[in-house]
C-alpha cells in the first residue's frame, strides 16, 4: 500500500481501479476534519475521477472510479442492477456449524444510533448475503469467509456476520469487546470486483489479497 492510501492496480482513458487502505473514507464525510478521502485523492492526481461505489473507512479492497462522465454512468448502472461481482473475504469470531450459506435478513439505520444498522423485518431493506467457508482457525476459535454479497447495503457484511452469531474481528462498531479486540483493524476486504468495462465491452476483474 502506497503512502497515498491507496494502490493503483489499473488505469486507462476512462477508468482507475484502487486497492483502498483501511482506514480512509471514500468519499467526504460530514466536517471539515472528513474532507480528506479516497476521492479528493483520487481527483488530485488524476483529474476528473468520480466515485461510483463506496467501500466503509474501515474496509479495505478493490475499487473502481470513473474518469468522465459517461463511464461513471455506465459503471453506476451496472452496480444499481446488481450486474457487477463482488467477493470479500473477512475473519470472524467462532466456527459456523456448516461451511457455506446464504444470510436474507433486511436491515434499516438505527435512528437512534447512528451510523449503525440493524435487523428489521418491517421497516428493513432487502439484504442477502450469501457466504463460504475458506478456513476456520483455532485458539482462538476464528473463520475466514469469503461473502458474496448480493445486496449492497451499508454494513451489511458486518450485521449479517453479527447476526449469525460470527462478529468481525476489529469491528468497533459491532464486535463485542473481546472480539474487537482480537485483531488491530476491521478484518474485512473487499478482495475481488468484476463488471464490464463501459468502452471495450469486455468483462474485466481485479483483485486484491487481504492483509491480515
Amino acid at each position: 500500500m502506497t503512502g497515498d492510501g491507496y494502490e493503483l492496480l489499473h488505469r486507462d482513458r476512462h477508468l482507475l481501479v484502487v486497492t483502498k487502505s483501511c482506514g480512509l473514507l471514500t468519499v467526504p464525510g460530514i466536517g471539515p476534519e472528513k474532507a480528506d478521502c479516497l476521492i479528493a485523492r483520487l481527483a488530485a492526481r488524476f483529474p476528473g475521477a468520480r466515485v461510483v461505489h463506496r467501500l466503509d473507512r474501515d474496509t479495505s479492497g478493490v475499487l473502481v472510479a470513473a474518469l468522465d462522465a459517461d463511464t461513471h454512468r455506465a459503471l453506476s448502472m451496472q452496480f444499481e442492477r446488481r450486474e457487477t461481482g463482488k467477493t470479500y473475504v473477512a475473519l470472524a469470531a467462532g466456527h459456523p456449524p456448516k461451511d457455506a450459506g446464504e444470510i436474507d435478513l433486511p436491515i434499516r439505520k438505527d435512528l437512534v444510533n447512528t451510523p449503525l444498522q440493524v435487523v428489521d423485518f418491517v421497516h428493513g431493506r432487502p439484504s442477502v448475503t450469501r457466504w463460504n467457508v475458506r478456513a476456520k482457525l483455532d485458539d482462538p476459535a476464528r473463520t475466514r469467509f469469503e461473502l458474496l454479497p448480493v445486496t449492497g447495503r451499508s454494513h451489511q457484511l458486518r450485521v449479517h456476520l453479527l447476526a449469525i452469531g460470527h462478529p468481525i474481528l476489529g469491528d468497533d462498531l459491532y464486535a463485542p469487546p473481546e472480539v474487537r479486540a482480537m485483531a488491530p483493524r476491521l478484518c474485512l476486504h473487499a478482495e475481488r470486483l468484476e463488471f464490464t468495462h463501459p468502452a471495450s465491452g469486455e468483462r474485466v476483474a481485479f483483485h486484491a489479497p487481504a492483509g491480515f
